[in-house]
Order: C-alpha cells, then structure tokens, then sequence
C-alpha cells in the first residue's frame, strides 16, 4: 500500500477562505481517486496560511485491470456485419472474438482486458483536475490552461511513497489571458518551512517526515493544534496578570488562519481611551487588529489586550508589543473622536437626517420609516396591552431607533448600529428602557441570538422586522428559493421568536394590516403628487392585498421550520393557522400553539384518530359530489327532509357542538373543545353506518351532503383536518 503527500504551497491565503478549501481539495482528490478506481484507507486535509494539505494512506500500487466486453452480431450473420464489429472492436479476426449461447442464440463477444496504470502515473489527472477545477470564493488566474488559485502558488509538494508524482503545471503572470509565461511550476518533493524563522527548504520523505521537518521548521500543519496553542498561551498571559481572555471563538478560528506558528504578547491600552464604551473598544481591537479582548475580575473591560504574532521576536516581543499598541492607540484616537464628537448633537436632533437615507428606492426614506416604526411600535404596545408607559416609551424609542446611522461612529463601525444608539441616548437623558429598545431593536438575528425581553424592546423590535416584511412583500419583494437578499425569512423567524418566546397576545393579520396602511400614510400618500385618486386608491388595495395573500402564509412556513427541532408536526400548525372560525382563522400565535398542543393529544387519542377518519370520508364525499354535479352543498339542513333517526341525531349534535365549540375556543379551553369533537364520534359513526347519502331522491341526496357539509364545516372551525397528514 501507497501513501501520498499532495502540498501546494502559495501565498498567504484568507483566513475565511482556508477550511472550506481543504474540505474543497479532499472531496475533489477522493472523488478523483474513485473514479480512477484507486481504493483508500485514510484521508487527511490540513490548511495553515500558506498551504494546502492532503495525505492520502493506503492507496494501492496499481490501478486494477478492467475489462471491457462488446456484444456483437449473431453467429452466422452476414459477413460485412461481422467484419464491422472486428473492425470497431480491434479484432484481426473472428479466432479472437469469444462466442457466447445467450436466450436468443449464438453471438460473437469482444473481450479486452485492459491493464491497470501504476498508481502515481493515474495520480497526474487527478490531481491537476483538484488544481483546476478547486473553487475560491475570490482567484487570480494563474496558468494558461485555465488555472484559477486565490494566491500566486509557489511550489507543488507531490510525492507518492517518496517518488516524485509528475505533475506539472505552465505558469503566466497573474492577470489574465493577456500575461507572459513565465515558467513552468513542476511538482518535486520539497517544501520550506516559516517565511521568517526558517525559510529554507528541505526534502521530504513522506508524511512523517513532513509533519516533523515542519514542526522543526516552525510550521503547526494541524489548525486545531495552532488553535489550542493560541488559546493556552493567551489564557496563561491573561491569568498572570489577573484577567480572563474573552470568549470569541470566531476571532480565535480567524486568528488560527493568519499565523503558522502563534506566538501570544499582552499589550497596553492608554487610560485617556477607557472611557469610551467597552463595545468599541473591543470592536475596534477585533474587527481591525484582530486583538483579543481582556477581562478583569470585576467582569468590566481590561486595559489590556492579547495579540498573536506568527514569528519569536529575538527581543522577547517588546518590539511587537510597542508596534501593535502605537497602531491601536491611532484606532483607539479615530473612535474617541467619533464618541465625543457624536455626543455634541441629541439624538432626536439627528432623526432629520434620515430623509438622506433611502430604505429602498419604492418604500421611502428612513426618516418616513421612523414615522412608521414609531407608529407601529405604539399600535404593537395597545393591541398587547402592555399599558400607556410602554406605549409612550415604545413610540419614543422607535422614532430614535435608526438615528444612530447619521452618526461618526456607526459610519466608522457599522456593527455598533444600535448599540451605540442606546449610548446616546443615555447621554440624552432618556429613559433606561427607551436606550435599551434602541440597542435591542435589531434582535434576534438568528436563532441562536438572544432574544429581548423587556415590554419596550419587543415592542419596537416587532415593529422594526414587521414594517420590513409588510413594506417588502407589498412591493412583491419576496425571497424566492435560496436567494433573500433582504433577510425576510429571518425578519419572520425573529417575530415568530418575540411573540411566542414573550407570550405576546397579538393578532398578526391586524398588525399586518396597521403596518400596511402605515406605508400608504406616510410614504405614498405624501408623493402621491398627480395620481388620480381612483388610481390611488387601486395601488393602495393591490399592495394591502399582497400582504394579507402571502405574508400570513410566508410567517406559518417559517413557524413550521422553527417548530420543527421541537419535534411540533407542520401540518397540525398548517391545519389550526388554516382553521376557519368566526374570525376567518387564527392569527394568534400563542393561541395556535396552544390549540396545536391541543389536536396533537386529541388525534392522539382512538376518539381522535375515528373522527379524522370520518371527516376525511365526509369531505371526500361531498367534493365528489360537488366536482360531478357542479354544485355546492354548504347551504342549510332541511330538517322536514331528515327521515332517519341516525340523520336527525347527527343535525343536532352537530349543532349543539357548534355552540359549545365556539363558547370553547373563545375561552380558549382547547382541550374542552377537543373533547366536544370527540362526543361525535358516535353519531357520527352512526350515520355512516346506516345511511345512505347517495340515494335515489334528489332532494334527500342533497340534504345529506349539506349535512356532511355540515359536518365538515364544524370541525374546521377547530382546525382544517384536510391538511392533517397521516
């Protein structure tokens, strides 16, 4: 058995872009080797900044031989016939070819075993078919025959049980089709080791002998090695000063892609920039220098930070230090500029200059969004009933939200929006719970992110995602398979989360619709300019009635996928959001998730499992019916034509379960009304058993398919069993 060690050696590549490229060159190299039938045991990718890695064990010597079999005519066939099939098949003549007895008689068969390549010769197509066809999100061209790599690639490191693969790949300048050559880039069996400590090259032998050569070299192939080593220095540096490192496990994974050989320093941060909030000096540090954070033990922001550098500084990283805390204080004195700067102008001064904002070029500006979210924020608070101190601050909160996008410091830190917000807002005089809205406004972001709590913040959170989705697919804006450019389907998701996660008792279609009519008071309404009122008012239903069509349809479909990890059934969710009460459905989602929780325990149940069964042949029977005869069967019973005991009981169980159903679900005691179906079954079963609905007498007929009619439309009043799967 072979092993192969497969090292392309460039310049530094993304950080961002490293894992997915291993994983990119395995997958492309394994699916290579399948098809050139080369079995292997073990397959291993590595990445550090400067190289991609695979090692490869247990690959055999020899490709296997394969043999290549060709039906051909049937013995005794004309002669031209047969010397067409010798000739196609490489056959001098018929003594070569095999005759084989098949059902249909004899025939001639051309059979050639071909012989395997040795495994390195197989090798060559496979891997200059991972080079060409290895997908970066960003590449240069690279080589005349189509070569695309993210980095000017210096060596190719390819060897197979020792020996040199013959690979090779002609190189141009980088630029495109219009480069010079300038040389051929032929695999060998060397490597270098870290750009600075120890640039020299050296030969290979084999995987063991890379791994050790590089380790002496001052190279950590293994990023989960280079991980830990960046994670254990830091926390020890921090630990001897008293701190704890700040968890950033997305900063630890970029910081493990810059560097080959991580080396941790602590540096200083001036006491002049203390004072600015911890947020941006951590942003700051993180987003631009790739600092870490440091903690004291009072849990409050250190002025300290940890920073890696990828060589051993020969005056133990007092250089480094020094230069890294002259690049952070000239970061740090931009910001501070920014937050002095900002705190000279209120924020409500600043809402103004939103109508130099665009939302999107049809929904208006961000000042008229203000407006709405203000509004929407206020009528959210009134229709939850969270009282007149939260509808104030809510509408106050929600006019301020997105001021803090005029700012210095959101300009420079677009990440801040928000969180800067409620810092201004503090230094306004305005109340805690209003700077909290602000800060919280934008959440949650996913499914993992927190959600916000306090009556204020969910109030204008609501608003702030509703007024999107409401503006969006009034404009028939909607994500459609995978692209969403504008976020809507997380917009659904954090509404769902912020209604059902609070328990906020909200009607969905009605706040839809107060949102709708928002954008037509604020943003249409005041460029109406010319259109014709008649005109006007046809736009205005067109965009309300996209919202009620779709949106509601839009919100169930993300409710089912965020159920879905909880094991609730989608189609429960899509029977009770259908279900066709007095009020046209329920749009409550507390309500709905209740009264799920309630038909899942009841079809859970024989009683449960009868009555489903017995609505679906009602509904069946009736749209037969109706599909043959072109007619509907939803009108009134006709009592005086009910001639059977079973058909009378039926007509008035299923107005007595009516009633009390509708007494039931306006309560909310859903497990009651789940009991009232159940109380059906019997009469139910009754009728069935000894009725029969298509009888000879037209008017009888159609009386007993508006009685199951009937039937059909009571329990849908529950939820709309059609949709129950099972």
């Amino acid at each position: 058995m072979a092993e192969l060690l497969f090292e392309l050696l460039s310049e530094e590549i993304p950080a961002r872009m490293q894992a997915q490229a291993a994983a990119d060159l395995k997958r492309l190299v394994l699916a290579g080797l399948d098809q050139a039938g080369l079995a292997h045991e073990t397959a291993n990718a590595f990445v550090t900044p400067r190289r991609l890695v695979l090692i490869v064990d247990g690959l055999p010597l020899r490709q296997p031989d394969t043999v290549d079999e060709r039906k051909g005519p049937r013995v005794g066939a004309p002669e031209k016939a047969v010397e067409g099939f010798l000739r196609s098949a490489g056959l001098a003549s018929v003594d070569e070819a095999e005759v084989r007895e098949t059902d249909k008689g004899a025939f001639y068969f051309a059979v050639r075993t071909r012989s395997g390549q040795p495994t390195a010769d197989a090798l060559v197509p496979v891997l200059a078919d991972a080079l060409t066809r290895l997908p970066w999100p960003k590449s240069m061209r690279w080589a005349d025959y189509g070569l695309r790599w993210v980095r000017p690639l210096h060596n190719i490191l390819a060897i197979l049980d020792g020996a040199v693969i013959g690979l090779s790949i002609d190189l141009i300048n980088g630029g495109g089709d219009g480069g010079s050559r300038c040389g051929r880039l032929d695999a060998n069996s060397q490597t270098c080791g870290h750009r600075f400590m120890a640039p020299d090259w050296f030969p290979v032998h084999n995987a063991a002998d890379y791994r050790a050569k590089l380790q002496a070299s001052k190279v950590i192939l293994d990023a989960a090695n280079r991980r830990a080593a960046i994670l254990g220095q830091a926390t020890v540096l921090a630990e001897l000063e008293g701190l704890s490192l700040k968890d950033d496990p997305g900063l630890l994974d970029e910081v493990t892609g810059l560097v080959e050989w991580p080396v941790v320093r602590i540096g200083r941060i001036d006491a002049a920039f203390m004072d600015v909030p911890p947020e941006v000096l951590t942003t700051a540090m993180r987003a631009h220098q790739k600092y870490f954070s440091l903690i004291g033990a009072d849990g409050r922001l250190a002025p300290r930070f940890a920073v890696v550098a990828n060589l051993e500084a020969t005056d133990g990283g007092d250089a480094i230090v020094a230069g890294n805390e002259r690049v952070l204080r000239a970061r740090l004195s931009d910001a501070k500029f920014f937050w002095d700067q900002d705190r000279t102008q209120r924020l409500e001064d600043r809402v103004p200059k939103l109508q130099e904002r665009v939302f999107h070029a049809r929904l208006g500006s961000d000042d008229k969004r203000a407006i709405r979210l203000s509004m929407l924020a206020a009528e959210i608070a009134r229709k939850a009933d969270l009282g007149d101190d939260v509808i104030k601050d809510a509408r106050t909160a929600a006019n301020l939200c997105k001021a803090d996008l005029t700012t210095g410091m959101v300009g420079e830190f677009p990440e801040l929006q928000g969180v800067m917000g409620r810092y201004y807002a503090l230094n306004d005089g305005e109340p805690a719970a209003v700077a909290d809205a602000i800060a919280e406004h934008y959440a949650p972001q996913g499914p993992s992110d927190r959600c916000p709590t306090a009556p204020v913040s969910v109030a204008v959170a609501l608003a702030d995602k509703i007024d999107t989705l409401v503006g969006f697919f009034g404009i028939n804006e909607r994500p459609t398979g995978s692209k969403d450019p504008y976020a809507l389907r997380r917009a659904a998701l954090g509404v769902i989360r912020l209604i059902v996660e609070n328990g906020l008792r909200l009607d969905l279609r009605d706040v839809f619709s107060s949102a709708g009519q928002n954008y037509f008071e604020e943003v249409f309404e005041g460029g109406r300019g010319g259109v014709a009122d008649r005109a006007f008012a046809l736009v205005k239903d067109e965009f309300l009635a996209s919202i009620d069509d779709n949106l509601l349809d839009f919100v169930a479909d993300r409710l089912k996928v965020h159920l879905r990890g909880e094991g609730v059934r989608h189609d429960l969710i899509a029977a009770v959001f259908a279900a066709k009460g007095e009020d046209g459905g329920e749009h409550d989602l507390v309500r709905l998730l209740a009264r799920v929780d309630a038909l899942k325990h009841f079809l859970d149940t024989e009683d449960g499992a009868n009555v489903l069964a017995a609505y679906r042949r009602a509904a069946n029977i009736v749209r037969i019916e109706e599909n043959k005869d072109s007619a509907r069967y939803d009108g009134e019973v006709d009592a005086a034509l009910l001639s059977q005991g079973e058909e009378t009981g039926l007509h008035q169980k299923l107005a007595e379960a009516r009633a009390r159903m509708r007494v039931a679900l306006g309560d909310e005691r859903y497990a009651d009304a789940m009991s009232i179906l159940a109380g059906l079954r019997s009469p139910v079963d009754a009728f069935f058993d000894n009725v029969t609905v298509n009888c000879p007498e037209p008017a009888v007929r159609a009386n007993r398919l508006r009685l199951l009619s009937q039937m059909r439309s009571a329990l849908g009043g529950v939820a709309d069993f059609s949709q129950i799967e099972g």
